[in-house]
């Protein structure tokens, strides 16, 4: 039995709205891209660091 090679976390450029941040880690993680971006939509309304997060997060994952 083969496992399957492990893939690199890039941001999605296909499938992105904004930056594709939320898309790329959709992909990587097996989930849907709708429901991760409304989970991070939702998640704003509480109080934290999630917009920068989410920016950080653009700068620092590559475009793929």
């Amino acid at each position: 039995m083969t496992t399957p090679a492990p893939t690199r976390l890039r941001r999605d450029t296909r499938n992105k709205v904004l930056g594709g941040v939320c898309s790329g880690l959709a992909r990587q993680f097996g989930l849907s891209p709708g429901g991760l971006r409304l989970a991070f939509v939702i998640s704003c309304v509480l109080p934290g660091p999630q917009i920068v997060a989410y920016l950080l997060l653009w700068l620092l994952i590559p475009a793929g």
